[in-house]
C-alpha cells in the first residue's frame, strides 16, 4: 500500500498540489479535528466511493492509519489505483503541529 508521512502531506498542501484529501472518521471525530479533508465516513464508503477522484493522487486518512488502510483496501479492489494512506492518521498530524 502507498502512503505518505505527514511532512510528505504538508510539502504537498503547501505546494498547493492537486489532490483530494479523504477522512474516514466518524462524524463525532471529524468534530473534534479535522483538517479540512473531504468527510466520508468509513461506512459510506461503498455508497459514495463516486466522490473521490481517479483522475489525481488522494491521500485517505483516520485517527491512526489502521480504518483508512482498510477502506484503501476495498477501494483498491473497486479499481482505484492512486490511494495513498497517511501514516499515523490524524494523530500524527496533531503531533507534529
Amino acid at each position: 500500500m502507498k502512503s505518505v508521512n505527514v511532512a510528505e502531506l504538508k510539502a504537498m498542501q503547501e505546494s498547493k498540489e492537486d489532490f483530494q484529501l479523504i477522512d474516514v472518521r466518524e462524524q463525532y471525530e471529524y468534530d473534534e479535528v479535522n483538517m479540512g479533508a473531504h468527510h466520508i465516513p468509513m461506512g459510506e464508503i461503498m455508497e459514495r466511493q463516486g466522490e473521490i477522484s481517479k483522475d489525481k493522487k488522494v491521500v485517505v486518512h483516520c485517527r491512526s492509519g489502521a480504518r483508512s488502510a482498510n477502506v484503501i483496501g476495498f477501494l483498491e479492489s473497486q479499481g482505484f489505483d492512486n490511494l495513498y494512506n497517511l501514516d499515523g492518521g490524524i494523530m500524527a498530524w496533531v503531533d507534529q503541529q
